[in-house]
């Protein structure tokens, strides 16, 4: 019996030392299996290129910079839900507010013109006779007139005789009053004053060259002859407009028409006087519609008797809308929508204390200044992006998730260093010779870029016109079709002149380029090849895109100062 009492003890020392020295070994075991599945999972991502993704440490193919560990705690999330980390959050400097009624600024509604002539003031100076301008007084447009000064001498054969036959009536006046009282009446016709006949009949000479003189005082708008052309019976020489009164003519888009009326308050600025405003009303709205640029003009009556509005000058006006029904309804600025085809998305933050995100597709309505009534998609309370979308979209394109690019989710496939290379899955019909109207305008925007490559500020001006010019000549189908994106591209182009400064002319070329890349990649067929690029310190570390047609580097944003920053993002090849 005490043998077995010692083989039992001994078993259970040999039990306990066993578990001693061998159970945390196998503990930390099990411990290193763990941390080798963890570090099998962890992806790395560079903090200024999120599109790197690498699965072990090392340095960013792009810039450089150490990578950094990509974070988790995606668990929980729904499938079309993907979060970020605090350190894009930070660097893409992401932003969000809440959606609700009557948001600052949501009634306030901006629009642009120019200063036109009062069409209601215009004179035309005709000849009321037939002849050949044998000398004209007004040289060049702009000169001064007054009512009664000569403007012009004309040799008129007709006038010719018809002063002859005046001086033969006039001595048988008493014998044929008829005849004579016809001679004088088809001078009169001819707008010859009394005195100018009286003054050939006493003096039995023919004016051989006749004067024609103003019949009101303005300023010369156009020279419709020149010395020495002939001019038939009632054909225009001058015309003449009044400029103590002029109007300022706005361009308002089809979506906004019935927002507008006669007599609604206006205030107009301009950057002559950018430190003067000028408070009116709204004198008439056009009742017919320019087939090209699908707008209507708003014009407002401004005195100018001090000359202080020259035509062709730039406006711009801002209309408070007193609307109760446009009240009622939810707004949000448009730096939060993201347009393709014939959709437009924004992105919801679902969680108040994650960055957690989610695209959703909206239904806008119409455009109100710098934001767009939501018809369908958001309520109010909703969180969303409303600075650095663009950014948030290329993280859930990178995640697989629903996006611009994606509307049904899936993983984007990359190329060579990360390079993006998705395409969208609604595309537009753009047809020969569509693409051919199409084509001019990647060419003007090449123009814009290579300016500002230069930093030369007058030349993007004066490319900037040439791009809205040549977006003018798309078909009005192909327009109708990409509105969106159309009118977007045709209004920030104004922003673009020789008044802006270059920084600003960057920032509007930045959302050029963000909507003429989305026109691009959804052309079907297309005969070139476009590289886009992307400079991650642009726009105050935003990150801004581009287009160029060669591969190599030449940054549009920052010219000499960092002319090589930035990297191709895609290659567009239809």
């Amino acid at each position: 019996m005490k043998k077995y009492v010692i083989y039992s003890g001994i078993l259970i020392t040999g039990l306990f030392l066993g578990r001693l020295f061998f159970g945390n070994s196998s503990s930390n075991e099990t411990k290193h299996h763990s941390t080798e599945m963890v570090s099998e999972n962890q992806m790395w991502t560079c903090s200024m290129h999120p599109q790197i993704m690498q699965a072990e440490a090392g340095d960013c193919p792009i810039c450089g910079m150490d990578l950094i560990p990509v974070e988790g705690g995606a668990e929980g999330l729904s499938p079309n839900q993907f979060k970020l980390s605090k350190n894009a959050m930070a660097l893409a400097n992401i932003q969000t507010s809440i959606v609700g009624n009557g948001a600052i600024g949501s009634n306030t509604i901006k629009l642009s013109g120019k200063i036109s002539e009062n069409e209601d003031a215009n004179v035309t100076q005709a000849s009321y006779f037939s002849g050949r301008i044998e000398q004209l007084y007004i040289s060049s447009v702009g000169e001064e007139v007054r009512k009664g000064q000569l403007l012009a001498t004309l040799y008129s054969p007709e006038l010719f005789s018809a002063q002859q036959e005046l001086i033969t009536a006039s001595s048988l006046k008493k014998s044929q009053p008829a005849l004579y009282n016809a001679v004088r009446n088809k001078l009169k016709l001819w707008k010859i004053s009394d005195r100018q006949i009286n003054q050939i009949e006493s003096s039995g000479k023919v004016i051989q060259n006749f004067p024609i003189y103003a019949t009101v005082s303005g300023t010369v708008s156009e020279k419709l002859a020149e010395q020495g052309d002939y001019v038939k019976q009632g054909q225009a020489i001058l015309k003449i407009t009044h400029l103590n009164v002029v109007w300022a003519l706005f361009d308002v888009y089809e979506n906004q028409i019935e927002l507008f009326q006669k007599g609604q308050d206006i205030t107009i600025t301009t950057n002559a006087y950018p430190n003067k405003t000028f408070k009116k009303k709204v004198d008439f709205i056009h009742p017919m519609m320019n087939p090209k640029t699908r707008t209507v003009d708003l014009r407002v009556a401004l005195n100018n008797r001090n000359g202080e509005f020259k035509t062709g000058m730039f406006v711009e006006g801002i209309i408070e809308n007193t609307s109760s029904d446009l009240q009622q309804k939810l707004s949000i600025p448009a730096s939060s929508v993201l347009w393709t085809g014939k959709r437009s998305v924004v992105y919801l933050k679902t969680t108040p204390h994650e960055p957690v995100f989610e695209m959703r597709e909206v239904v806008l309505g119409k455009q109100m200044g710098e934001h767009y009534e939501v018809v369908e998609g958001l309520k109010q309370g909703d969180e969303i992006v409303t600075n650095g979308t663009f950014s948030v979209d290329a993280s859930a394109q990178l995640q697989g998730k629903k996006s611009m690019m994606n509307k049904d989710g899936g993983k984007t496939t990359t190329g060579h260093e990360g390079h993006r290379m998705d395409k969208m899955t609604e595309k537009i019909d753009f047809k020969s010779p569509s693409q051919k109207s199409f084509q001019p305008v990647i060419d003007s925007y090449i123009g814009l870029k290579d300016a500002l490559i230069q930093s030369d500020s007058l030349s993007a001006s004066s490319k900037s016109d040439s791009f809205r010019k040549a977006l003018e000549n798309i078909p009005l189908n192909q327009r109708e079709q990409t509105h969106n994106h159309w009118s977007v591209l045709n209004e920030t182009a104004k922003g673009i002149n020789k008044n802006a400064s270059l920084a600003h002319q960057r920032k509007q070329f930045k959302m050029i380029s963000n909507q003429l890349i989305e026109m691009v990649r959804n052309v079907d067929t297309w005969n070139d090849k476009l590289f886009v690029q992307f400079c991650p310190m642009a726009d105050n570390n935003t990150g801004a895109f581009w287009i160029s047609r060669e591969d190599q580097i030449l940054n549009p944003y920052f010219g000499d100062m960092m002319l090589n920053c930035g990297s191709v993002e895609e290659i567009i090849i239809h």
